[in-house]
């Protein structure tokens, strides 16, 4: 028999509880609206609208129109799933019997009994290790049937269950520390203990935005100095043009994960760092393959792509990386590290005032103690989830417009076509779908689609 947590419906606990409840599920019901509009536009659209000429082809648009269906059809499914996995572990007192079986271990493990810090630590690692076991089948059916049928999945199921087991790994590693600073800074601050605790993530958040790129993502995929050679050298007077600071220039071998690609730049004050992913490079050869092996991969994906070679040339990776250094150049990184900080800066203050809250705890289930980090959780995930969903969407139209704006600061550099070219080829690569209900990209696209984006770039050199 399972028994039911639920607080009585008459107390602060139950209106809690149900107020709660109520919103995931209106979000939820809401996302599945949203959802829905846009499977009906993949159903609908068979044909190509009469704006893709010279844009797409017939056969990626239908490749592209089916990528998107069984993305979105698998999406349904493993939604309708979790929400209500997170349903059945809020109504049968799933936290305060993760919180029981935590102490449990941490006392076997030869902490003291009731100790915070040690329990805490254990709970998250419980948690996770749960989240990981539930979701890795999801994950591994969308990695190894919905992207391999498309042609994105170059991982072996080896190599799949490893980096999964090393992502977990290194995860509690990290996590451990960080919560149990967490935890004694609630404990120990005082009344002003979140100023403390905003402090402390500041300085975590900037540590591991240094550290991460060049000790932790290497553990997982390989990072290589790009060759010198024309690509290179106009990259530097790329990032001389604009005084980006350019340090190092690296190559990441995602081939070996997934055919998608990417670039990106990171690092603080003069010390900037742009990585390339070598999928994004049409005539980069992955770094740990021979070259015979590298024939016979060339001439399987052009027979894939029709002939035709995924990636972007010379010149429109520059007009990519004018977008990229865009978003350096007009202080977006900035702006959204800003608030981000000011965000979290609210959230603590108002958890400040009610961590002590005992209705709050009692409604999860937590009658004979009030766990702090168990509290954090709470009010940052349930508490703050009707501001989280405005905020999100506010973020996403700032998102929208900062692409916008990075966009045509590379056409002032004068990538304009080649921007056009690379968007209309990695938009391909990638098989998305250029027609989208206004609604649901409105509510999900922090990017915006590429006919929107073709659109304003055409529009700003009329207006030149």
């Amino acid at each position: 028999m399972i028994s039911l947590a639920i607080p009585e419906l008459g107390t602060w606990e139950g209106k809690i509880f149900m107020g709660i409840l109520g919103f995931t599920w209106a979000t939820y019901m809401w996302e599945e609206y949203l959802a829905y509009r846009q499977r009906r536009v993949y159903r609908e659209k068979v044909e190509p609208p009469e704006e893709l000429k010279g844009i797409m082809e017939r056969v990626t648009y239908d490749k592209a129109r089916a990528y998107g269906l069984d993305k979105s059809n698998f999406s349904l499914i493993e939604g309708a799933f979790s929400q209500v996995l997170s349903t059945g572990v809020m109504v049968c007192g799933g936290f305060p019997a993760l919180w029981a079986a935590s102490g449990r271990l941490s006392a076997w493990l030869g902490f003291t009994t009731g100790t915070e810090i040690p329990q805490t630590v254990t709970f998250v690692c419980l948690g996770s290790l749960l989240n990981t076991i539930v979701s890795l089948p999801w994950s591994a059916y969308f990695t190894f049937k919905v992207e391999q049928k498309h042609g994105f999945n170059k991982q072996t199921p080896w190599f799949f269950i490893k980096d999964k087991l090393k992502k977990f790994v290194v995860s509690q590693i990290i996590c451990a520390p960080v919560v149990s600073g967490l935890v004694y800074i609630i404990r120990a601050g005082g009344d002003y203990f979140f100023l403390y605790l905003w402090g402390f993530t500041m300085v975590v958040v900037m540590f591991f935005m240094t550290v991460y790129p060049d000790y932790i993502a290497p553990l997982f995929d390989k990072y290589e100095p790009l060759p010198e050679g024309d690509l290179r050298t106009k990259i530097e007077a790329l990032a001389a043009q604009i005084e980006f600071p350019l340090t190092k220039l690296y190559v990441v071998e995602g081939s070996k994960r997934s055919a998608h690609s990417n670039a990106y730049f990171y690092g603080f004050f003069k010390n900037k760092r742009i990585v390339l992913y070598d999928t994004l490079l049409e005539e980069y050869t992955p770094l740990n393959e021979k070259e015979e092996e590298n024939e016979e991969t060339k001439v399987s994906n052009k027979q894939e792509n029709g002939g035709k070679k995924t990636g972007c040339n010379t010149s429109e990776v520059l007009a990519v990386l004018g977008h990229e250094l865009g978003h350096w150049k007009l202080n977006h990184v900035l702006k959204g590290i800003i608030i981000s900080q000011v965000n979290l800066f609210l959230v603590f203050s108002v958890f400040g005032s009610l961590y002590k809250y005992s209705p709050l705890y009692r409604t999860f289930g937590f009658y004979q103690t009030q766990p702090a980090f168990v509290g954090l959780i709470i009010v940052m995930q349930f508490v703050f989830a009707p501001y989280n969903e405005i905020l999100q969407f506010l973020l996403t139209m700032f998102s929208r417009y900062n692409e916008f704006q990075a966009d045509s600061f590379a056409k002032k550099l004068g990538h304009s076509v080649n921007l056009k070219s690379a968007l209309i080829k990695l938009n391909e690569d990638n098989l998305g779908f250029p027609v989208y209900d206004p609604l649901y990209s409105a509510w999900h696209h922090s990017h915006p689609p590429i006919l929107e984006r073709i659109r304003a770039l055409e529009e700003k050199e009329k207006e030149d």
